[in-house]
């Protein structure tokens, strides 16, 4: 299967597939999105395992929570403030309060609903699920990561909801690369300052490394592809070893990744801090370009964070 470079909703399908092959107790939920999430074939060719419930998102949780009741492993689907804030009561009881085996798939996070606007543009979801007890967040960047990953996620005996673009994504890893679920990914090691970031943030904190490196600072990246459990253990290394840290994030910065990276320096080793992200603001219609600089989530914004981190240093 080639991953660099073809879309994530491709190759989650294929994933899918690959997984039903030998899985038949896997089970996609749909509500009404299989184009969107290019699920269709999936549909095609396993029609026995996959459902339509129609634009009934609460619906499509207590059908995943039966399946998965009957000892099945449901995939459910819809755009990200559906898959979160809609449904968030049956999430709750019908899923992780009876800790049932649900993989929820929330597609389009933070900026990425783009001409969907700020009914569809979710900027809370991950503060919405980091508080449900039991639950695992995972924001997978690329094919190569979505693949080493979805075998953990399947395999993983609880519930898990999944952040995930659909198309435009930036190719960051090499095929090969392997991740394990919880584990953060050190992607360049510098002394200066530690810069934790999720999702497409990733390519922008790489992006003003090197920007940082022309004014002769040395920063670590670290990709935070599982934000809850988050990896304390690697936060609290890199912030010991540089002593400044900077949060980026497709999210609010109020209780998303950069508030988990907080409280884990807070208890563990109170370090200064940046966080660069959506300051408590709803989304509009727009392209990517022209909300990344709208929401100060560019490269160029996490550089003057940094800047400014180094001057409390």
């Amino acid at each position: 299967m080639e991953l660099k470079n073809r879309n994530l909703r491709d190759i989650y399908v294929d994933l899918l597939m690959e997984y039903a092959e030998t899985h038949p107790e896997l089970v996609i939920v749909e509500a009404d999105l299989s184009a969107a999430l290019a699920t269709t074939r999936f549909f095609k060719k396993y029609p026995n395992q996959a459902i339509n419930v129609g634009v009934q998102e609460a619906n499509m949780i207590g059908v995943a929570a039966g399946l998965a009741n009957m000892g099945k492993l449901p995939f459910t689907h819809t755009f990200t403030p559906f898959a979160t804030r809609r449904v968030y009561d049956q999430v709750t009881l019908s899923v992780a309060y009876s800790q049932l085996n649900v993989k929820m798939v929330g597609s389009d996070p933070g900026i990425m609903a783009q001409l969907n606007g700020g009914t569809h543009m979710s900027f809370e979801d991950v503060g919405i699920m980091r508080t449900m007890p039991t639950l695992t967040i995972v924001e997978p960047i690329d094919g190569v990561q979505l693949a080493s990953l979805f075998p953990q996620i399947a395999e993983h005996n609880g519930p898990v909801y999944i952040r995930l673009t659909r198309k435009d994504f930036n190719a960051i890893y090499d095929e090969g690369t392997e991740f394990t679920l919880g584990k953060a990914k050190v992607i360049k090691e510098g002394k200066d300052v530690s810069i934790f970031a999720s999702g497409i943030e990733v390519k922008e904190a790489l992006d003003a490394e090197k920007l940082l490196a022309a004014k002769g600072i040395s920063a670590s990246v670290i990709d935070v592809h599982t934000i809850k459990p988050l990896d304390a253990e690697t936060v609290i290394k890199e912030a010991k070893r540089t002593g400044a840290v900077v949060t980026v994030e497709n999210h609010n910065i109020i209780n998303g990744l950069g508030s988990a990276v907080a409280e884990v320096l807070v208890e563990n080793c109170p370090t200064v801090m940046e966080r660069v992200g959506v300051r408590d603001h709803f989304g509009e219609v727009g392209k990517k370009d022209f909300l990344m600089e709208k929401y100060g989530l560019k490269a160029k914004h996490v550089v003057a964070a940094v800047l400014k981190v180094l001057d409390r240093k």
